[in-house]
């Protein structure tokens, strides 16, 4: 059960109602806001809970309370990383410890951060129950079932996301799972199996299997329906009975409970934990510094390995980059490098130049990476691609690649995004794409990052997840990142061509997870005389809760599968965000981004909406280019560059896609944002009225 659901006063009823009706374990949920391996059922309960007010410090005090009103059974607490990273791996344990929690299960800590926090529980008392998949290989199998496991395994019997089935899980696969984590986890560590239990049939025929059964989502289910809390106690109590055929098990005593809590720290005490070698090859480093990384459900990691094997095995080969290149006129590159002859004026500084991604087809950068990607896809023999939007402009790159190869195309875009992008929607439905509007959350992109994350690993044998932005797990933000470096490559010999040689003395791109920026400023990054300045959606301001400037205003975390900045609140879960331009609306951003500003390589900093309508007026007005509303921060700041610098200076700017699908949202916020920039274009009343 999710701890503070379905209100606080239920949780410690629910526990009792467990331990009355005779499970063995406990797992007490720690809500996260963006729970990916999970289904709408304990989507639903974490949000609940959020909506709350429950925090990691109230789940321990429930903890507490409970084991002073009896509950005695072992807690297992379950969760995500990120709030566990942002209280403090050794304090969290170690406070878990103190509450009488008997172990940990985290859903998205890869072997090599899980050999470190299990020091931590080993110091204090405690297990680190791994979680292992159908998909699991066997060096990992090695790792998680022979030597991180201590108490039992937790095995994941089917791929997809957490949630009650029809079916129970067929006996043959369910044997042959078993079997090969018994291999190598020995004959002393159980092994309990889940996803998906939900009946007395479903129990027994899994125990058959495995030495212990987890259920969650049905009992979840079955607490939504009652109203009070007597309610909910009876209901629990009676759904195990009911499970466990009135079979219980003797109870320790608050005095023998304690007794044996006592017994385990003072053994703790005399125990070391033994070192563990584990360090999975990539060809290409799966971090940038300290950021990067493969942060997901293990049922995930067969999706990325796939992945990551078809990338390598792709840039090794001509024949792929004969492929590519070969769409360059489909793409319209290279495109064009000019001088914004009038915007330079105004600035009276540096000479700005115009890097036009907003040229090709489809209106963006955003085809760059969607055609390499389906040439990927069709080297895995995939056949269906899914994909996640904000503005929308991905989608419809992605639309319009699958309609070239005759794929099946499905685009996840949060629904508040599909309101205000209604054109981009129309364009992608156009292309024979199905536009999935998701209204988890906030609605808007990194919900429909979420949502995509989940269908894929459920739907894996046929599907490609085309991710859009150098955002997420190995190997997306390095293979994003090579095919959007055609932009900063580009640039870099126009603009030697131009300049007899010379390079640019600044480039400059708009940062919302990162596709535009990192392919301008990577093939740079060693050229140290080029300033790298990113420019991410300031909102309403950075003094207050509506904006999107991760890297100015975020800190380290752990989000959709990748350690980088992140904005969180105090207890580590996920910020809302906010901006004009749906594309900037996301509270993570690229690892390599990540890296560049705390490396000092790059700058970053953020213009408002007001600021960011100021660059899309100025673009319009002195160079009859209308930018879309991302493009439009970068135009900003690079305007407030250029003012700073000489004459004889030259900057540059990735001018990413075009405003043609925004000029319904400008119209929406002028009323609101003209007066801040004197810009009023309401239209006249009928003079012949």
């Amino acid at each position: 059960m999710t701890a503070g659901y379905p209100t606080v006063d239920d949780t410690l009823p629910i526990m009792k109602a467990f331990q009355d009706g005779g499970v063995d374990i406990i797992e007490l949920g720690l809500p996260f806001s963006d729970p990916i391996a999970d289904g709408p059922v304990i989507q639903m309960a974490d949000t609940t809970s959020l909506n709350n007010n429950v925090t990691i410090a109230d789940t321990l005090k429930f903890l507490r309370d409970s084991r002073k009103e009896g509950v005695t059974v072992p807690v297992i607490l379950m969760g995500y990383y990120n709030p566990l990273l942002n209280y403090g791996e050794e304090k969290f344990v170690k406070d878990a410890a103190e509450a009488g929690a008997s172990g940990f299960i985290i859903v998205d800590l890869p072997p090599e951060e899980a050999i470190k926090f299990r020091q931590y529980c080993v110091k204090y008392g405690l297990s680190l129950i791994p979680l292992v998949a159908p998909s699991t290989t066997d060096s990992r199998l090695k790792v998680l079932a022979g030597e991180l496991a201590d108490s039992f395994i937790y095995v994941v019997s089917r791929m997809g996301t957490t949630g009650v089935q029809d079916k129970s899980v067929a006996t043959n696969h369910l044997n042959e799972l078993c079997s090969r984590v018994r291999k190598y986890a020995g004959p002393d560590i159980p092994i309990a199996v889940g996803f998906g239990v939900s009946t007395r049939e479903h129990f027994v025929n899994v125990g058959k299997s495995a030495d212990g059964v987890v259920i969650g989502s049905k009992i979840v289910s079955l607490v939504a329906e009652k109203k009070t809390t007597e309610e909910r106690y009876n209901a629990v109590k009676s759904y195990v009975e009911e499970i466990l055929n009135n079979k219980k098990h003797k109870i320790l005593t608050p005095q023998e409970f304690e007794e044996w809590k006592q017994n385990s720290i003072k053994e703790a005490a005399n125990n070391q934990a033994k070192p563990i070698d584990f360090q999975e090859e990539h060809k290409h480093s799966s971090t940038f510094g300290e950021f990067g990384g493969q942060y997901v459900p293990e049922a995930l990691h067969a999706c990325l390995r796939e992945l990551e094997e078809a990338f390598e095995s792709a840039i090794a080969d001509p024949k792929f980059w004969e492929e590519f290149r070969s769409l360059y006129p489909y793409m319209g590159r290279p495109s064009s490098l000019h001088k914004a002859e009038r915007l330079t004026d105004y600035c009276g500084g540096a000479n700005i130049w115009l890097k036009r991604e907003d040229l090709n087809h489809t209106g963006s950068h955003k085809i760059n990476n969607a055609l390499a990607q389906i040439l990927i896809a069709k080297r895995l023999g995939k056949t269906q691609i899914i994909a996640e939007t904000g503005a929308g402009q991905h989608g419809v790159a992605t639309a319009t690649a699958c309609a070239k190869f005759g794929l099946s195309c499905t685009v996840f875009m949060g629904a508040e995004d599909v309101r205000r992008q209604a054109l981009n929607v129309f364009r992608m439905r156009i292309l024979g794409a199905n536009v999935v509007a998701v209204t988890n959350g906030t609605k808007t992109l990194r919900d429909a990052t979420s949502e995509a994350f989940r269908y894929w690993v459920s739907h894996l044998k046929t599907t490609h997840y085309v991710v859009g932005s150098a955002i997420g797990p190995h190997p997306y933000p390095t293979l994003v990142r090579t095919f959007q470096s055609v932009i900063g490559q580009e640039t870099k010999e126009q603009f030697k061509e131009l300049n007899n040689g010379k390079l640019p003395d600044a480039v400059v791109a708009c940062v919302g997870g990162g596709s535009n920026s990192t392919g301008m400023f990577s093939p740079f990054e060693k050229d140290t005389g080029v300033k790298m300045l990113g420019v991410e959606a300031g909102g309403d301001g950075l003094d207050t809760a509506y904006h999107s400037a991760t890297l100015t205003a975020g800190r380290p975390g752990v989000f959709h599968g990748v350690k980088t900045y992140v904005l969180q609140d105090n207890d580590g879960q996920i910020h809302d965000t906010h901006s004009v331009s749906a594309g900037l609306d996301y509270p993570g951003v690229g690892p390599e981004l990540a890296y560049w500003k705390a490396s000092g390589r790059a700058q970053f900093i953020a213009a408002t909406d007001a600021q960011a309508l100021e660059g899309f007026r100025l673009l319009s007005q002195l160079e009859g280019i209308i930018p879309a509303l991302e493009s439009s921060h970068a135009i900003y700041g690079g305007v407030q560059l250029a003012k700073t610098m000489s004459k004889d200076q030259h900057i540059v700017i990735n001018v990413s896609g075009r405003g043609d699908k925004d000029v319904q949202s400008v119209a929406e916020v002028l009323p609101k944002l003209g007066p801040k920039i004197g810009w009023d274009l309401r239209f006249e009343e009928d003079p012949s009225a």
